[in-house]
């Protein structure tokens, strides 16, 4: 809707003008030359939980943290125009999940790919680095991997922001139709029915079925697509699409969680997403009434279109 397209687009750039109006002032205010005008991403990897996690930072170590869990097929690399946007205010943490990205796992330590197995790894992420308390941001994968983690020290989350980060039945889309036969036969045929996802061009697809693919640059899913064909990804990957099933088993425990704990949640949806349809978005008002909910007009990779738009939500919720 272009109306609709071009009135946000005035809105948040208010917002994020702001921001890099005070970003300016401090470069600035410290007279430390062009280099400091934007906040500076740095790359980092820790040991935890036998893993050496790679990660992105920025943002000044004694702000308020936001731990920011990416999805399928992708990596931190997805957040590289959402931190500098937020960081003046926020310190920004992207790790990439072990079997995605730059993330390295030893093959003695013999890892089991599992979302259980992932949220272990980075519930000890979060305390190799200290992390006493942070606001979770929740991107498909992201979504059960945080809220494991949100069920298992609920004291330590001071928000949840879920972009298109599923947790209920009515949110999955017919673009599981294939995962979910795979689900209920886990055979040799379904299987291999669904390695086309891992090509490059099955994950372009995941980025430019949006509204405005001209926005779409190919960076992200080229590297994606590197990355996932390394030797033996894609066998992990198919894992994964099996565990997912287990992901949905324990909705109703995440949807317990919404219920008694009542977190500060904000909710900001590609609303043309295949995969996790506006359903899933307007269920988090059902478990808490007061979650902010906010459709875009994108597709699953939002962030590739609406970076500002989901930057400003971000900014206007967590302040």
């Amino acid at each position: 809707m272009p109306t609709r397209r071009i009135f946000m687009q005035g809105t948040v750039a208010a917002g994020i003008g702001m921001a890099m109006s005070n970003i300016n002032g401090i470069a600035q205010s410290t007279q430390s030359g062009p280099s400091s005008t934007v906040p500076q991403i740095s790359i980092h990897h820790v040991e935890a939980d036998g893993v050496n996690v790679f990660y992105r930072e920025a943002g000044p170590k004694d702000a308020p943290v936001l731990l920011l869990l990416h999805g399928f097929p992708t990596s931190s690399f997805q957040y590289r125009e959402l931190m500098p946007l937020l960081a003046d205010r926020y310190r920004v943490i992207a790790p990439d999940l072990p079997g995605f990205g730059f993330t390295e796992v030893p093959t003695a330590r013999g890892y089991q790919y599992s979302f259980e197995n992932i949220a272990n790894t980075i519930d000890a992420f979060t305390q190799a680095l200290n992390l006493k308390r942070f606001a979770l941001y929740l991107f498909d994968y992201g979504a059960p991997t945080g809220l494991r983690i949100a069920l298992k020290h609920p004291e330590k989350i001071t928000a949840i922001i879920t972009q298109n980060g599923n947790a209920y039945e009515e949110g999955l889309g017919a673009a599981w139709s294939p995962i979910q036969k795979y689900w209920r036969e886990p055979s040799v045929e379904n299987r291999n029915a669904l390695r086309e996802a891992f090509s490059l061009e099955g994950i372009k697809q995941q980025y430019v079925t949006t509204p405005h693919p001209e926005l779409v640059k190919p960076e992200g899913y080229t590297l994606d697509a590197a990355l996932i064909s390394r030797p033996g990804n894609i066998e992990i990957q198919l894992d994964f699409f099996l565990d997912y099933r287990n992901n949905v088993k324990l909705y109703p425990e995440f949807q317990r969680y919404f219920r008694e704990k009542k977190p500060r949640t904000l909710v900001v949806w590609g609303s043309d997403d295949p995969f996790f349809i506006p359903a899933g978005a307007k269920a988090f008002t059902r478990d808490n009434p007061k979650a902010e909910v906010h459709l875009l007009d994108a597709g699953h990779f939002a962030l590739e279109t609406d970076v500002v738009a989901v930057a400003d939500y971000i900014r206007k919720f967590l302040a």
